[in-house]
Protein backbone atom coordinates (compact mmCIF):
# COMPACT_ATOMS: atom_id res chain seq x y z
CA UNK A 1 0.00 0.00 0.00
CA UNK A 2 1.67 3.20 -1.18
CA UNK A 3 1.40 6.73 0.18
CA UNK A 4 2.90 10.03 -0.99
CA UNK A 5 5.20 12.00 1.32
CA UNK A 6 4.69 15.73 0.56
CA UNK A 7 7.97 17.06 1.98
CA UNK A 8 10.19 14.19 0.84
CA UNK A 9 8.32 14.29 -2.51
CA UNK A 10 8.21 10.52 -3.02
CA UNK A 11 5.90 7.51 -2.63
CA UNK A 12 6.59 4.84 0.01
CA UNK A 13 5.05 1.63 1.36
CA UNK A 14 2.94 2.26 4.48
CA UNK A 15 3.56 -1.17 6.00
CA UNK A 16 7.33 -0.88 5.64
CA UNK A 17 7.30 2.41 7.58
CA UNK A 18 4.97 1.00 10.27
CA UNK A 19 7.25 -2.01 10.71
CA UNK A 20 10.28 0.27 10.81
CA UNK A 21 8.71 2.44 13.52
CA UNK A 22 7.61 -0.61 15.53
CA UNK A 23 11.09 -2.16 15.48
CA UNK A 24 12.74 1.07 16.56
CA UNK A 25 10.12 1.61 19.27
CA UNK A 26 10.77 -1.88 20.63
CA UNK A 27 14.49 -1.17 20.87
CA UNK A 28 13.77 2.21 22.44
CA UNK A 29 11.79 0.72 25.30
CA UNK A 30 14.23 -2.15 25.75
CA UNK A 31 17.51 -0.21 25.83
CA UNK A 32 16.46 3.29 26.93
CA UNK A 33 17.54 4.92 23.66
CA UNK A 34 15.33 7.16 21.58
CA UNK A 35 16.01 5.10 18.48
CA UNK A 36 17.06 8.04 16.33
CA UNK A 37 20.50 6.50 15.75
CA UNK A 38 18.65 3.61 14.07
CA UNK A 39 15.62 5.22 12.42
CA UNK A 40 17.64 7.91 10.62
CA UNK A 41 19.99 5.43 8.89
CA UNK A 42 17.02 3.16 8.09
CA UNK A 43 15.21 6.06 6.40
CA UNK A 44 18.36 6.92 4.45
CA UNK A 45 18.68 3.25 3.39
CA UNK A 46 15.04 3.51 2.23
CA UNK A 47 16.08 6.43 -0.04
CA UNK A 48 14.54 9.20 2.09
CA UNK A 49 16.67 12.38 1.61
CA UNK A 50 19.10 12.72 4.59
CA UNK A 51 17.87 16.21 5.55
CA UNK A 52 14.29 14.87 5.79
CA UNK A 53 15.44 11.69 7.55
CA UNK A 54 17.32 13.64 10.24
CA UNK A 55 14.52 16.09 11.04
CA UNK A 56 11.66 13.56 10.83
CA UNK A 57 13.64 10.92 12.70
CA UNK A 58 13.91 13.31 15.63
CA UNK A 59 10.11 13.59 15.59
CA UNK A 60 9.61 9.83 15.68
CA UNK A 61 11.88 9.64 18.71
CA UNK A 62 9.33 11.63 20.73
CA UNK A 63 6.57 9.03 20.51
CA UNK A 64 8.67 5.94 21.22
CA UNK A 65 10.53 7.69 24.07
CA UNK A 66 7.31 8.91 25.71
CA UNK A 67 5.77 5.46 25.54
CA UNK A 68 8.86 3.82 27.04
CA UNK A 69 9.37 6.53 29.70
CA UNK A 70 5.76 6.12 30.85
CA UNK A 71 6.39 2.46 31.62
CA UNK A 72 9.51 3.30 33.64
CA UNK A 73 7.72 6.13 35.48
CA UNK A 74 5.04 3.70 36.66
CA UNK A 75 7.76 1.33 37.86
CA UNK A 76 9.61 4.19 39.63
CA UNK A 77 12.80 3.62 37.61
CA UNK A 78 12.95 7.21 36.34
CA UNK A 79 14.90 10.06 37.99
CA UNK A 80 12.90 13.15 37.02
CA UNK A 81 15.31 15.55 38.75
CA UNK A 82 18.36 14.17 36.93
CA UNK A 83 16.43 14.17 33.65
CA UNK A 84 15.44 17.81 34.12
CA UNK A 85 19.07 18.93 34.60
CA UNK A 86 20.06 16.99 31.48
CA UNK A 87 17.20 18.67 29.63
CA UNK A 88 18.39 22.17 30.58
CA UNK A 89 21.73 21.51 28.89
CA UNK A 90 20.01 19.74 26.00
CA UNK A 91 17.94 22.77 25.00
CA UNK A 92 21.08 24.90 24.65
CA UNK A 93 22.88 22.23 22.67
CA UNK A 94 19.91 21.65 20.35
CA UNK A 95 19.75 25.37 19.51
CA UNK A 96 23.43 25.44 18.55
CA UNK A 97 23.03 22.21 16.58
CA UNK A 98 20.13 23.59 14.52
CA UNK A 99 22.27 26.53 13.43
CA UNK A 100 25.11 24.17 12.45
CA UNK A 101 22.60 22.00 10.54
CA UNK A 102 21.38 24.96 8.48
CA UNK A 103 24.96 26.06 7.75
CA UNK A 104 26.05 22.60 6.55
CA UNK A 105 22.95 22.36 4.38
CA UNK A 106 23.78 25.66 2.69
CA UNK A 107 27.30 24.37 2.01
CA UNK A 108 25.91 21.18 0.49
CA UNK A 109 27.94 19.00 2.90
CA UNK A 110 25.13 17.86 5.23
CA UNK A 111 24.77 14.31 3.83
CA UNK A 112 28.47 13.53 4.13
CA UNK A 113 28.88 15.03 7.60
CA UNK A 114 25.83 13.17 8.95
CA UNK A 115 27.12 9.82 7.66
CA UNK A 116 30.64 10.41 8.98
CA UNK A 117 29.35 11.41 12.42
CA UNK A 118 27.24 8.27 12.60
CA UNK A 119 30.14 6.01 11.70
CA UNK A 120 32.49 7.76 14.16
CA UNK A 121 30.24 7.97 17.20
CA UNK A 122 28.48 4.65 16.77
CA UNK A 123 31.73 2.82 16.09
CA UNK A 124 33.58 4.24 19.11
CA UNK A 125 30.69 4.01 21.59
CA UNK A 126 29.61 0.56 20.41
CA UNK A 127 33.16 -0.80 20.56
CA UNK A 128 33.81 0.46 24.08
CA UNK A 129 30.45 -0.78 25.35
CA UNK A 130 30.99 -4.22 23.83
CA UNK A 131 34.43 -4.62 25.43
CA UNK A 132 33.12 -3.67 28.88
CA UNK A 133 29.96 -5.78 28.67
CA UNK A 134 31.92 -8.87 27.53
CA UNK A 135 34.21 -8.49 30.56
CA UNK A 136 31.18 -8.13 32.83
CA UNK A 137 29.53 -11.25 31.37
CA UNK A 138 32.73 -13.25 31.89
CA UNK A 139 32.95 -12.12 35.51
CA UNK A 140 29.31 -13.08 36.04
CA UNK A 141 29.87 -16.58 34.61
CA UNK A 142 32.90 -17.10 36.83
CA UNK A 143 30.80 -16.26 39.89
CA UNK A 144 32.34 -12.85 40.57
CA UNK A 145 30.12 -9.95 41.58
CA UNK A 146 29.33 -7.69 38.63
CA UNK A 147 28.98 -4.08 39.72
CA UNK A 148 29.66 -0.83 37.94
CA UNK A 149 29.27 1.09 41.14
CA UNK A 150 31.31 -0.02 44.13
CA UNK A 151 30.83 1.53 47.59
CA UNK A 152 33.04 4.58 47.98
CA UNK A 153 34.10 4.50 44.33
CA UNK A 154 34.68 8.00 42.92
CA UNK A 155 36.36 9.58 39.91
CA UNK A 156 37.36 13.13 38.94
CA UNK A 157 33.75 14.02 38.09
CA UNK A 158 32.70 13.51 41.71
CA UNK A 159 35.24 16.12 42.85
CA UNK A 160 33.72 18.98 40.82
CA UNK A 161 31.82 21.83 42.58
CA UNK A 162 28.10 22.75 42.45
CA UNK A 163 26.95 19.37 43.72
CA UNK A 164 23.32 18.31 43.80
CA UNK A 165 21.62 15.27 45.33
CA UNK A 166 19.60 12.95 43.08
CA UNK A 167 17.77 10.60 45.42
CA UNK A 168 16.22 8.31 42.80
CA UNK A 169 19.68 7.61 41.37
CA UNK A 170 21.36 7.65 44.81
CA UNK A 171 23.84 10.27 43.59
CA UNK A 172 25.48 13.36 45.06
CA UNK A 173 27.37 14.85 42.14
CA UNK A 174 28.19 18.16 40.42
CA UNK A 175 25.63 19.47 37.90
CA UNK A 176 28.46 20.65 35.59
CA UNK A 177 29.12 17.30 33.84
CA UNK A 178 25.37 16.64 33.67
CA UNK A 179 24.72 19.98 31.93
CA UNK A 180 27.66 19.44 29.54
CA UNK A 181 26.44 15.94 28.70
CA UNK A 182 22.92 17.26 28.10
CA UNK A 183 24.21 20.03 25.81
CA UNK A 184 26.31 17.56 23.81
CA UNK A 185 23.33 15.24 23.38
CA UNK A 186 21.13 18.16 22.30
CA UNK A 187 23.70 19.21 19.69
CA UNK A 188 23.81 15.69 18.26
CA UNK A 189 20.01 15.54 18.24
CA UNK A 190 19.87 18.52 15.89
CA UNK A 191 22.70 17.44 13.60
CA UNK A 192 22.04 13.70 13.43
CA UNK A 193 18.34 13.37 14.22
CA UNK A 194 19.08 11.18 17.24
CA UNK A 195 17.82 11.16 20.80
CA UNK A 196 21.39 10.62 21.95
CA UNK A 197 20.60 7.65 24.15
CA UNK A 198 23.39 5.59 22.59
CA UNK A 199 25.84 8.07 24.15
CA UNK A 200 23.85 9.16 27.20
CA UNK A 201 23.19 5.65 28.52
CA UNK A 202 26.86 4.57 28.67
CA UNK A 203 27.92 8.04 29.91
CA UNK A 204 25.49 7.95 32.82
CA UNK A 205 26.45 4.37 33.67
CA UNK A 206 30.23 4.59 33.39
CA UNK A 207 30.98 8.25 34.27
CA UNK A 208 28.30 9.13 36.82
CA UNK A 209 27.69 5.55 38.08
CA UNK A 210 23.91 5.79 37.73
CA UNK A 211 22.21 2.38 38.22
CA UNK A 212 21.36 0.76 34.89
CA UNK A 213 17.65 0.32 35.65
CA UNK A 214 17.32 4.06 36.44
CA UNK A 215 19.41 5.17 33.45
CA UNK A 216 16.98 3.77 30.88
CA UNK A 217 13.89 5.65 32.09
CA UNK A 218 15.84 8.86 32.78
CA UNK A 219 17.41 8.81 29.33
CA UNK A 220 14.01 8.40 27.68
CA UNK A 221 12.54 11.26 29.77
CA UNK A 222 15.22 13.72 28.63
CA UNK A 223 15.02 12.55 25.03
CA UNK A 224 11.29 13.34 24.80
CA UNK A 225 11.72 17.07 25.33
CA UNK A 226 15.01 17.52 23.47
CA UNK A 227 13.59 15.71 20.43
CA UNK A 228 10.41 17.81 20.58
CA UNK A 229 12.43 21.03 20.74
CA UNK A 230 14.64 19.84 17.86
CA UNK A 231 11.60 19.01 15.74
CA UNK A 232 10.11 22.48 16.25
CA UNK A 233 13.40 24.15 15.27
CA UNK A 234 13.81 22.06 12.11
CA UNK A 235 10.18 22.57 11.16
CA UNK A 236 10.28 26.35 11.46
CA UNK A 237 13.85 27.10 10.35
CA UNK A 238 14.63 24.38 7.80
CA UNK A 239 11.17 23.05 6.72
CA UNK A 240 12.48 19.47 6.68
CA UNK A 241 9.89 17.68 8.84
CA UNK A 242 7.52 15.43 6.85
CA UNK A 243 4.36 15.12 8.97
CA UNK A 244 2.98 12.12 7.08
CA UNK A 245 6.22 10.19 7.44
CA UNK A 246 6.51 11.16 11.12
CA UNK A 247 2.94 10.01 11.88
CA UNK A 248 3.46 6.56 10.38
CA UNK A 249 6.71 6.07 12.28
CA UNK A 250 5.12 7.27 15.53
CA UNK A 251 2.20 4.83 15.29
CA UNK A 252 4.57 1.90 15.00
CA UNK A 253 6.97 3.32 17.60
CA UNK A 254 4.39 3.70 20.38
CA UNK A 255 3.26 0.08 20.12
CA UNK A 256 6.79 -1.29 19.90
CA UNK A 257 8.11 0.66 22.90
CA UNK A 258 5.58 -0.90 25.29
CA UNK A 259 6.74 -4.43 24.48
CA UNK A 260 10.40 -3.43 24.47
CA UNK A 261 10.20 -1.99 28.00
CA UNK A 262 8.73 -5.27 29.29
CA UNK A 263 11.44 -7.38 27.66
CA UNK A 264 14.18 -5.07 28.96
CA UNK A 265 13.07 -5.64 32.57
CA UNK A 266 13.78 -9.37 32.20
CA UNK A 267 17.44 -8.94 31.20
CA UNK A 268 20.42 -8.16 33.43
CA UNK A 269 22.28 -4.87 33.04
CA UNK A 270 25.35 -6.41 31.40
CA UNK A 271 23.16 -8.32 28.95
CA UNK A 272 21.36 -5.13 27.94
CA UNK A 273 24.66 -3.31 27.42
CA UNK A 274 26.06 -6.13 25.27
CA UNK A 275 22.98 -6.26 23.04
CA UNK A 276 22.93 -2.47 22.65
CA UNK A 277 26.64 -2.47 21.76
CA UNK A 278 26.13 -5.09 19.04
CA UNK A 279 23.22 -3.11 17.59
CA UNK A 280 25.21 0.14 17.57
CA UNK A 281 28.17 -1.52 15.85
CA UNK A 282 25.93 -3.13 13.23
CA UNK A 283 24.49 0.26 12.22
CA UNK A 284 27.98 1.82 12.11
CA UNK A 285 29.31 -0.95 9.85
CA UNK A 286 26.36 -0.63 7.49
CA UNK A 287 26.89 3.12 7.13
CA UNK A 288 30.64 2.70 6.69
CA UNK A 289 29.98 0.16 3.93
CA UNK A 290 27.85 2.69 2.04
CA UNK A 291 30.49 5.39 2.48
CA UNK A 292 33.53 3.50 1.25
CA UNK A 293 32.23 0.90 -1.21
CA UNK A 294 31.95 1.97 -4.85
CA UNK A 295 28.24 2.30 -5.79
CA UNK A 296 26.75 0.18 -8.58
CA UNK A 297 25.70 3.26 -10.55
CA UNK A 298 28.39 5.95 -10.70
CA UNK A 299 27.36 9.38 -11.88
CA UNK A 300 28.37 13.00 -11.44
CA UNK A 301 26.71 16.38 -11.58
CA UNK A 302 28.56 19.29 -13.13
CA UNK A 303 27.81 22.87 -14.05
CA UNK A 304 28.38 24.35 -17.47
CA UNK A 305 31.88 25.73 -17.93
CA UNK A 306 33.26 23.70 -15.01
Amino acid sequence: MGIYLPIAEMSVNVFVLLAMGGAVGFLSGMFGVGGGFLITPLLIFYNIPPAIAVATGANQVIASSFSGALVHFKRKTLDVKLGTVLLAGGIVGASLGAMAFAYLRRLGQLDLIVSLLYVLFLGVVGGLMLLESVRALRRARSGQTVSLRKPGQHNWIHRLPLKMRFRASKLFVSVIPILVLGAFIGFLASIMGVGGGFIMVPALIYLLKVPTNVVIGTSLFQIIFVAAFTTIIHSTANQTVDVVLAFLLMVGGVAGAQYGARVGQRLRGEQLRALLALLVLAVALRLAFDLFVRPASVYSLSMGGV
